[in-house]
């Protein structure tokens, strides 16, 4: 009776040892698996972070060369590869088209819309870096003509005052007139003599008269070349 129970509990004890494969420490082993998966979890999450670290100093630092690159002014981008003097042509060119002057031939023209005595016309031009045209040939001179057509129209030639010699408002002497029929026939008296375009019908169409009469106007500005 005693050995039968013996050889039992023999037989239980045998039935509950641990297979040799888990050495004895299946729980702790197990364990030690979830550790290292875990570990190996952080160390890839910590080296991606420190590559985006690195990435957005990189960007940062882009960024902030980008800003300190000096940028290209308008008229730089406005110019390209010409020339400084074509450059300083085509802005000019942009600056009086744009306030309503009209190009020919080298110069830009302005024709007013409102009436002044010769001397205030004059100062309008010159506050426009300009001055009241000049006509030297004939070209400018049929130009002039059909601009200012039904208009009457001061233009930058008067009398030097007490002399009977006509000038331009630079200073040269006049060579070449566009007169019209018997004029100029000094009929004002007692006042400065200016010259208007008046005969639209004929290429000759000047006219003297007196400088305190109020008329239209036409400024000049030579193209900067």
């Amino acid at each position: 009776m005693a050995r039968a129970v013996n050889r039992n509990a023999a037989e239980i004890d045998y039935v509950n040892q641990p297979h040799p494969s888990t050495n004895g420490r299946p729980e702790l082993e197990t364990g030690g698996n979830d550790a290292e998966s875990g570990i190996k979890s952080l160390r890839v999450v910590a080296v991606i972070f420190g590559v985006l670290c690195i990435l957005q100093v990189a960007l940062n630092v882009s960024l902030r060369l980008a800003l300190n690159v000096p940028q290209p002014t308008p008229d730089e981008v406005f110019c390209g590869n010409e020339t400084q003097d074509m450059c300083k042509l085509k802005q000019e060119t942009r600056q009086y088209l744009q306030k309503g002057w009209l190009y020919f031939r080298d110069s830009f023209y302005y024709m007013s819309s409102i009436k002044k005595t010769w001397d205030e016309s004059r100062k309008y031009c010159l506050r426009e870096d300009a001055d009241l045209l000049i006509i030297n040939s004939r070209e400018e001179q049929n130009f002039i003509t059909q601009l200012s057509r039904d208009r009457l129209t001061w233009i930058g030639l008067h009398e030097l005052s007490g002399t009977e010699r006509w000038i331009w408002v630079d200073g040269a002497p006049l060579t070449e007139s566009y007169w019209g029929p018997d004029e100029p026939n000094r009929l004002v008296k007692g006042n400065p003599i200016c010259v208007e375009m008046r005969f639209f019908d004929t290429e000759n169409s000047w006219n003297d008269i007196s400088c305190t009469t109020e008329n239209f106007w036409m400024c000049e500005k030579e193209a900067a070349l």
